[in-house]
């Protein structure tokens, strides 16, 4: 048998990437960048340290002073629900539960065994603004990539099933069982669209960022997944090459 040849990883990715270039410099491209873009879809947010889902609303509006460099603002909201576990609060808040559990079980409200959850709704906000980098090389997909810079607002409701629950529920954040806050964040982003038309593309965008909700209550920082998908609208003056 020939000997074996063994070519390394970091060649081959190389090699690849190159063909890619030359592949897309060979392709038709993009035609027509419009001024101005505006997009609207459906969107998914997800924060698995809290076992959350969400679902809702994103929109973007976009300025493209270049074909290659855009800013804009952003914005969606969310509707989910949970239930939030002993071990997902701050040390302080556990010592404290542990303390009111101790006192239950010793006179006799409830079993040793008992497992103390609390189930909650949340509406959340998100609102960025910032640049976007865009890569058009290919006539008919834009991948594009942008930080992750702005706000989130949440409003959570619990909403207790037992007495135990209620209990601890207004000794967390009162007799009301709502509480909100409001916090920056910072992440990373970015997608591609598919060129339907001359103004019209399918957009599929992630963004991954980093939030501290409750910091006062919850243990630790969050990391939330943002999933959208709609169409994106593109008009004015194209802009020059």
């Amino acid at each position: 048998m020939g000997k074996e040849i063994s070519v390394p990883l970091s060649r081959i990715m190389v090699l690849a990437i190159f063909v890619c270039l030359l592949t897309s410099a060979a392709l038709p491209q993009q035609e027509y960048v419009g001024r101005y873009d505006v997009y609207g879809g459906f969107s998914f947010l997800t924060t698995p340290k809290l076992n959350l889902f969400e679902r809702g609303l994103h929109g973007q509006f976009g300025v493209n002073p270049r074909r290659w460099f855009a800013v804009g603002a952003d914005f969606s909201v969310f509707d989910g629900h949970s239930s939030i576990f002993p071990n997902m609060l701050a040390p302080s808040k556990q010592q404290q539960l542990g303390g009111v559990i101790t006192q239950l079980v010793t006179a006799g409200q409830i079993q040793p065994n008992y497992m103390l959850y609390m189930p909650f709704s949340v509406r959340t906000y998100t609102f960025t603004i910032g640049p976007q980098i865009s890569i058009r090389k290919l006539k008919y997909v834009t991948f594009f990539i942008h930080p992750s810079i702005g706000g989130m607002h949440q409003d959570t409701q619990v909403n207790p099933i037992d007495p135990v629950q209620t209990l601890v529920a207004t000794g967390l954040i009162g007799a009301s069982h709502k509480t909100d806050d409001l916090v920056p964040f910072f992440g990373v982003g970015g997608g591609f669209e598919l060129n339907v038309q001359k103004n019209t593309s399918l957009r599929f965008t992630t963004d991954i960022v980093n939030t501290g909700l409750y910091s006062n209550m919850l243990n630790g920082r969050q990391n939330d997944f943002r999933f959208s998908v709609g169409p994106s609208f593109h008009f004015g003056k194209d802009v020059e090459k």
